[in-house]
């Protein structure tokens, strides 16, 4: 007896299919909306399924940046084990022996699947701090690339410009260079 229930997450609602056990889908899959409402019938589902098989099943869901987060914490809220799962872990897994069809119905389902075929780790709460980093470091990557492309791109404009000016320097962005640059720029303009 290892119920799991698969949550495929889209826009506005989830596809749901629950297993009873390996290889046992537990009637046929649901849309469910993501209100209040949709979600407390989730959880009196998962109350159902704990009084027919004598646990409360976990869900397994990928993660979707950000239509599964108010999922997530309405479900943590009310102490229920979730998996979330990297979308690549699943496509890995699915294009190994599933038709190659993609719908929120059969990816509900091959979840469940994945649950019994993978060791898959339960979701753990990141702190404040842990996702303050995680979102410094995404800006830190934003702004290093942008720095990177305006370098290009004003290497590239000197090149059409003044195509001997990084024969003059030996650093296209030492002090002097830049100092030349803009009394360059200046005379131009």
């Amino acid at each position: 007896m290892n119920p799991v229930v698969g949550l495929d997450f889209s826009k506005g609602e989830s596809q749901v299919q629950v297993f009873l056990d390996k290889g046992k889908p537990h009637r046929k899959s649901f849309s469910l909306p993501h209100t209040v409402e949709g979600l407390d019938c989730l959880v009196a589902y998962l109350e159902e399924i704990r009084v027919l098989r004598g646990i409360r099943p976990p869900i397994v869901l990928e993660s979707t940046g950000h239509y599964h987060l108010p999922v997530v914490q309405y479900l943590e809220e009310r102490d229920i084990l979730l998996i979330i799962i990297n979308p690549l872990v699943s496509y890995r897994a699915k294009s190994s022996n599933l038709p190659k069809i993609k719908t929120d119905v059969i990816d509900a389902y091959h979840l469940c699947e994945l649950y019994y075929k993978e060791e898959l780790e339960p979701y753990k709460k990141r702190g404040i701090q842990l996702l303050n980093l995680q979102n410094l470091t995404t800006q830190h990557e934003n702004i290093t690339e942008l720095h990177v492309k305006a370098k290009l791109q004003f290497q590239s404009l000197l090149d059409q410009v003044f195509p001997e000016y990084i024969g003059v320097f030996g650093s296209l962005y030492s002090v002097v260079s830049l100092l030349t640059r803009n009394i360059l720029i200046q005379r131009i303009f």
